[in-house]
């Protein structure tokens, strides 16, 4: 996305020798950051898809990062469009068990205020669900059985409406996945969905662990199958605001897995 080049201090020489593609949804930066609000995200990852399979650099397989929603994007991308192979998957605050709110909206004015508009409309609402994307990973713990019913993303990549054994298997073709949390993260609510935790069902205050859920015990994902490898799941956490990676955390943690 366009913002990769704010979020990621990279250095000439880092990645010498690693062909490098930074996805853009839409034809230029204007159109990228919109459709980060307002375009399907169903629609992202076909449009995604398309891009991966048409580039003749990917074609034996691809290590991907995603900042922000771009890492349950990215997740996703793995379980809908296995070819070519996503072999690595780096998440950086990615909100994997979706949010409930959103305090802080990164786009312009006038974005923020028309998310905020179709927010207060219902975010399970058909019309919004069309039109948000935010909507699309908006997980409501106090409606449940709603979340289920109405969500166009985050519960269908969850496996939580039906089983899809095509995306378990898919995900678990990555051969290692690692999830960035920034502990001090004032913009997702709540902080642990960047490692697939949220709030209990019924609270919107006390949170799970990923390994409390359901999710994780029926293994829909194949997250508990893929943690009895060692290194397969891998779990960071940075003290500090959301994106706010520090420079030697990028080189010791991330740019290795982006190498090999």
């Amino acid at each position: 996305s366009s913002g990769i080049n704010a979020e990621w201090p990279l250095r000439p020489g880092e990645l010498d020798g690693v062909y490098v593609l930074s996805l853009m949804i839409g034809k230029n930066v204007e159109q990228d950051t919109t459709n980060g609000f307002f375009m399907d995200v169903n629609e992202q990852l076909e449009f995604a898809c398309n891009v991966i399979k048409k580039d003749p650099n990917l074609q034996n397989g691809y290590n991907a990062m995603g900042f922000s929603q771009g890492g349950q994007f990215l997740r996703a991308l793995a379980q809908m469009c296995p070819s070519p192979p996503m072999k690595q998957l780096v998440s950086i605050g990615g909100q994997h068990q979706g949010v409930y709110g959103f305090p802080h909206c990164p786009g312009s004015w006038f974005i923020c205020k028309e998310v905020e508009k179709l927010l207060d409309m219902g975010a399970y609402t058909d019309f919004v669900q069309n039109r948000l994307v935010q909507a699309q990973y908006w997980h409501d713990p106090l409606n449940e059985d709603k979340y289920r019913q109405h969500s166009k993303f985050i519960a269908v990549f969850n496996n939580e409406v039906n089983l899809n054994q095509e995306y378990k298997d898919n995900l678990m073709r990555v051969e290692n996945i690692t999830f960035v949390k920034f502990n001090k993260d004032t913009m997702v609510s709540p902080r642990e969905s960047e490692w697939f935790g949220f709030y209990k069902p019924g609270s919107n205050s006390e949170v799970m662990a990923l390994q409390d859920s359901d999710l994780w015990k029926e293994d829909r994902l194949g997250l508990k199958e893929m943690s009895s490898t060692p290194g397969r799941l891998t779990f960071l956490s940075i003290d500090a605001d959301h994106l706010q990676v520090p420079e030697e955390f990028w080189k010791s943690e991330i740019i290795p897995r982006l190498q090999n």
